[in-house]
């Protein structure tokens, strides 16, 4: 899909027919005096803990943005694979993969021995290895992530939409207040008026969630604060329209130059526009970035010079930046002490940059702040909702603190990797390192960078790996590693793990041991008849009143057989379920291994035939635990330890 052909044009492409799209400001309406979350900043990490509340009509959010309207033009715009996986949860992922730049590979140039004043290529390899996800890794801009989100939100049961021209004043939390209907988060805020003086508001919430940015107003009143330092790096960074005889200009490319730095280009969405991270010389010590009076000239020297002895001209910038690199790190998430966690639970929570700074060149800061909210969207929705303990809040700032920590560490060492000048045969200084080792680093964390490594260890929902055995390939507390299957009822190729909706819903995946499918006296069968009848079963007890049979628990089979060879009628009525207002059927639980294609789930994800085993996903499309089929009583053990009956 190309655009921006003559001049950058933000918005839709599909809809700017060569125009910038007007639009007029949001209107500005009283904040509500009471909500069950309170939202602040819409940048990715609010939207998408907001676009997941907006899924429940019985819960109150209100999200408020300091900036006067949505935004038009994005800093960030790397998507990862896994960040993918989480938008086909919200809906939208086929529009990224439209419109986005897929990348596919990654080029790496080096000084050239022979002549070290110019690049030369070194080598070229494939961006993600295969079978990592189903999705690849892709570049859109930021503002069109939040078009996607902002469009799920007003069409959502709730039509929630922002509340821009808010600045947080003041936030309070009144710790004494712990009971389900009580809103101990006070929050001031201050409304800009077009005409005449701005006032004030004030909003009472029963959490509050600091989404506002490393400057963070929400953080600063939960006393927590960022720790960490900076090194002594100047980096700059422009989107621009160019032309170039670089040959890779529309691959991902790192570069090292002998004595003028470094350079990353990233190929940005609509085929003409591209991304320049450019090192700049090292700052002094106790210097500040914005004492060098850095101007966007200077940035395209610098390209230029590093690019030597290919050359650039630049037809029109279209955002451009400075930065220096650092990473900060907070010690807890939420406005609980550590040595207070059994006394009280959390109400106060801050994601994203509010919580963990880095450096840019991994692509990692809007996927982790994403991925922060995804972590927490359903843990609040799931405790407002009266389902769950509010015990489970504790998980948030446990499991994500650890992976922040990882990033941390990893940008560290890869920052000063891509910062180190490249090691010629001309020189053996301690200081320089040599390309392919910069590329073996950047090859091995392969899997870190694409998303797809985080794990969460063993916690109230987080079992520990007791029978991973069954199921070699889907690792406890590892996202769901999603493989084709057939579906049963009309024969269609499916991804499994598509299935997994943000809709704060658990998994149960039932994998087939070899049996017959229709025996009575199968496993699959008796694991239905526990979970439609019996006392100790999940689904009756935290299923509500009157709700459909999957509103809480969504149990799918996967059998073994040719998919022609199973008579669905001839199935437990536990998997082609009655539901809605006309009590109609559900006839997309049942599904079989892809052996046409010669994909087979069983074999790709290493489960066990002889034996099968049920999968439980977490909402957040992390594996909670792996069980037996007939393992009744873990299973009713394990969502006895935070779950609540109805």
């Amino acid at each position: 899909m190309q655009f921006h052909l003559n001049g950058f044009q933000t918005g839709n492409p599909e809809e700017n027919n060569g125009k910038n799209s007007i639009r007029n400001p949001p209107r500005m309406r009283n904040l509500t005096e009471k909500a069950d979350v309170l939202i602040v900043g819409c940048g990715p990490a609010g939207l998408t803990l907001a676009a997941q509340l907006s899924k429940f009509p019985d819960i109150k959010t209100v999200i408020v943005e300091q900036k006067e309207d949505k935004l038009l033009l994005g800093q960030a715009d790397g998507v990862a694979c896994r960040t993918m996986e989480m938008f086909e949860a919200f809906g939208f992922s086929d529009k990224v993969l439209k419109e986005g730049y897929w990348v596919n590979e990654t080029v790496f140039w080096k000084p050239d021995d022979k002549n070290p004043k110019n690049i030369i290529r070194s080598s070229k390899i494939q961006d993600t290895e295969d079978g990592l996800s189903e999705f690849p890794h892709m570049v859109l801009n930021q503002a069109r992530v939040h078009d996607f989100y902002l469009d799920l939100m007003k069409n959502s049961p709730t039509g929630l939409e922002p509340d821009y021209s808010r600045r947080l004043i003041s936030m309070k939390i009144n710790s004494e207040m712990n009971g389900a209907n009580e809103f101990p988060v006070t929050a001031t805020l201050e409304a800009a008026n077009t005409v005449g003086p701005n006032r004030m508001e004030t909003i009472k919430a029963k959490y509050i969630v600091g989404c506002d940015g490393a400057r963070s107003i929400v953080r600063q009143g939960l006393n927590l604060t960022l720790k960490g330092d900076s090194a002594n790096q100047a980096w700059g960074v422009m989107d621009v329209l160019a032309i170039t005889d670089f040959p890779d200009v529309r691959l991902k490319a790192i570069i090292h130059s002998v004595s003028e730095g470094n350079l990353l280009i990233i190929p940005r969405e609509g085929g003409y526009l591209i991304r320049l991270y450019i090192e700049l010389d090292k700052l002094n010590e106790d210097e500040r970035i914005t004492n060098k009076n850095i101007t966007s000239e200077h940035l395209i020297a610098a390209a230029q010079r590093i690019m030597h002895p290919y050359s650039m001209e630049i037809k029109e910038i279209i955002w451009w930046s400075v930065y220096q690199i650092g990473q900060r790190l907070c010690d807890k998430f939420d406005n609980v002490p550590k040595n207070k966690i059994d006394l009280n639970y959390p109400k106060g929570f801050i994601v994203g940059d509010a919580c963990h700074t880095h450096s840019p060149q991994a692509g990692q800061g809007m996927n982790v702040s994403m991925r922060d909210s995804f972590n927490l969207g359903w843990k609040l929705a799931s405790v407002i909702k009266g389902k769950c303990s509010p015990e489970l809040l504790h998980t948030y700032s446990a499991e994500r603190q650890t992976v922040a920590k990882e990033l941390i560490d990893f940008d560290r060492e890869f920052a000063k990797m891509f910062s180190a000048r490249p090691k010629t045969s001309l020189d053996d200084e301690s200081d320089s390192i040599d390309p392919k080792e910069f590329q073996k680093y950047f090859e091995k964390h392969g899997r870190f960078t694409a998303g797809t490594a985080i794990q969460y260890y063993p916690s109230i929902i987080s079992g520990k790996p007791i029978h991973q055995e069954l199921a070699t390939g889907l690792e406890i507390g590892m996202r769901f590693h999603s493989a084709p299957v057939i579906r049963v009822a009309d024969a269609k190729p499916v991804q499994l793990g598509h299935t997994v909706k943000a809709d704060g819903r658990w998994r149960f995946f039932a994998f087939s041991p070899i049996e017959k499918v229709d025996n009575p006296n199968s496993q699959i069968n008796k694991l239905c008849n526990f979970l439609k009848n019996s006392e100790l079963s999940p689904v009756l007890k935290y299923t509500s009143k009157g709700a459909d049979i999957d509103s809480t628990f969504d149990v799918r089979v996967v059998f073994q057989e040719e998919h022609r060879d199973i008579n669905i009628e001839r199935l437990n009525s536990f998997l082609l379920p009655q539901k809605g207002k006309l009590g109609l059927r559900d006839y997309e639980k049942i599904f079989c291994a892809d052996l046409k294609s010669g994909n087979d789930i069983f074999d790709m994800r290493g489960i066990d035939r002889e034996n099968g085993c049920i999968v439980v996903v977490r909402p957040d499309q992390h594996i909670a635990n792996i069980l037996p089929l007939d393992a009744f009583s873990q299973l009713s053990d394990f969502f006895d330890k935070f779950m609540i009956s109805t």
